[in-house]
């Protein structure tokens, strides 16, 4: 296998697209936003095959719910790159034939981002690209460094430029440090380096490259479309453009397409896979598989669980949607309490919506969640809802319920209390931002307003998806938020000063 970059890789980078920003402004309702998880990234990337930037645009679309803040594609026409990152959704820009056409080529990668290290501006939105001596390289990466901010700073000492905010361009400057003679060798010492999360889909003039951290926290699987192997964070990716799907990039292995066929390289001393929990909780869309698993199956489970550990005398049972539903149905099938939509979500309110004025502002909830008053007039409910960060959604929606005539509201989660922050992709508060881990049950449920108030155990959790209890000694996923058992080294974390702000003029420029 040829590991040398031809020269026509290099110096041939079209960034024209990179200037025009697209739609970028949107309002946030700092209560609401702040009151959920944040998705983290979603990859995808396919080799040989013409249409490669229309399918990766496709492949996008299924993972917009990972990321909603800024998507790019990388292609490479044989002799140059092509880029196109805008901020906002994939359908403001790559639905549009224009653009696709700017990208031409047989590879492509392509990348959905919410920012969880480093601003939503222009020169975050990845697929990153440099020019290394061996020709261009471009990566998108899912998860999070949790030794980013360390490496940077080594990095710039060194005399390293840094272009933009996130912690992903390290990977760039690691592999061009590399002193080893050929790209893949290069690519793997600079994993060694990596602490935390990743899922990285890169490509060459040469190769498709895909890499998994060693314990697996975030997803990768593989798959082919007309023989042409793809590269994808979640199985609905596969599935949105009639792809098969091969396997799980396995935890630890990278993968290399190039003419020759499929590589698999295992640079890693095997370790048990902690694969994140909150992929099933949340993050996957609910027709994703997820190691083997079916994620609407194990949100049933979860709560059908949550019905066996906690069950109030109730009329009802509606979900908060649109995460919620599945455990929802679980939650019914098991206690056979009907299953009601006593909430109506508008799904054409996003953050690109203006509020005109304070007052409408203020009534906040609803303009994403409507009572179905006609479900739940006169009868006694039980809210089910994946989570609880900030709880001031759910005081909202308690009262709404309240407001359109419920005579009881329980509130039930289909996961463990979130007692601590996330340093793997997801944008959760610290831990004084974390309701459960300020308040006691009692009160959070009379912060929320709710009649009663149960979570899923954490025992329960792990015997919704097959296993008897959590084994203290060796945990199956990274159940981080929940125990405070961090699967990696937090090396940023013991820094004196850990907020950056080597960009913050360029960012203020964007």
């Amino acid at each position: 296998m040829d590991q040398h970059h031809d020269s026509s890789g290099e110096a041939q980078m079209d960034i024209q697209a990179d200037l025009d920003f697209g739609p970028q402004a949107y309002t946030r309702d700092p209560d609401l936003d702040g009151d959920t998880l944040r998705e983290e990234c979603g990859v995808f990337g396919i080799y040989g095959h013409n249409d490669a930037a229309a399918i990766t645009a496709l492949g996008l679309h299924a993972l917009q719910h990972r990321g909603q803040e800024a998507a790019g594609i990388v292609s490479y026409d044989g002799a140059r790159f092509h880029s196109e990152r805008r901020l906002g959704l994939v359908g403001d820009t790559f639905s549009r034939r224009e653009v696709i056409e700017r990208l031409p080529g047989n590879a492509a990668i392509g990348h959905v981002r919410y920012a969880t290290t480093g601003a939503t501006i222009l020169r975050n939105v990845q697929p990153l690209f440099a020019e290394l001596g061996a020709g261009g390289f471009a990566v998108g990466h899912n998860g999070n460094l949790t030794n980013g901010l360390t490496l940077r700073r080594e990095l710039v000492r060194a005399g390293a430029i840094m272009q933009s905010t996130t912690d992903t361009e390290v990977i760039l400057h690691l592999v061009a440090h590399s002193r080893r003679s050929n790209f893949i060798d290069r690519f793997i010492e600079a994993l060694r380096a990596l602490e935390g999360a990743y899922s990285l889909v890169c490509m060459t003039n040469k190769k498709l490259i895909g890499a998994r951290d060693p314990l697996g926290i975030r997803p990768l699987v593989y798959g082919e479309l007309e023989g042409c192997p793809i590269l994808a964070s979640e199985t609905c990716a596969l599935d949105m453009i009639g792809a098969r799907y091969i396997r799980d990039i396995e935890p630890g292995e990278v993968v290399i397409f190039d003419e020759t066929g499929m590589h698999s390289h295992k640079p890693f001393p095997p370790k048990p896979a902690r694969p994140c929990v909150f992929e099933y909780i949340y993050f996957a869309r609910p027709d994703s598989v997820v190691g083997g698993r079916s994620v609407y199956e194990v949100r049933k489970a979860f709560g059908a669980q949550l019905a066996r550990e906690s069950h109030p005398e109730v009329d009802v049972v509606v979900p908060v949607p649109d995460s919620g539903v599945p455990a929802a149905i679980g939650y019914s099938q098991y206690s056979g309490v009907p299953f009601e939509l006593g909430i109506i979500r508008n799904h054409y309110v996003g953050r690109t919506f203006i509020q005109p004025t304070q007052a409408i502002r203020e009534s906040g909830v609803r303009m994403k969640h409507s009572a179905n008053r006609a479900a739940i007039e006169g009868k006694r409910i039980i809210l089910i809802d994946d989570s609880l960060v900030r709880g001031t959604t759910s005081r909202k929606i308690v009262r709404m319920m309240r407001d359109a005539g419920a005579t009881e509201v329980h509130f039930r989660l289909a996961s463990p209390p979130i007692l601590y922050p996330d340093y793997y992709g997801i944008d959760l508060p610290d831990r004084g931002g974390l309701l459960a881990a300020t308040h006691s049950l009692e009160q959070m449920r009379e912060l929320i307003g709710a009649d009663s108030l149960a979570f899923l155990s954490i025992d329960g959790m792990y015997r919704a998806m097959g296993e008897p209890a959590r084994d203290p000694a060796a945990p199956k996923y990274a159940d981080h938020c929940f125990t405070g058992s961090y699967p990696t080294h937090l090396t940023d974390q013991s820094l004196v000063e850990p907020t950056q702000q080597q960009l913050s003029l360029l960012a203020e420029a964007s």
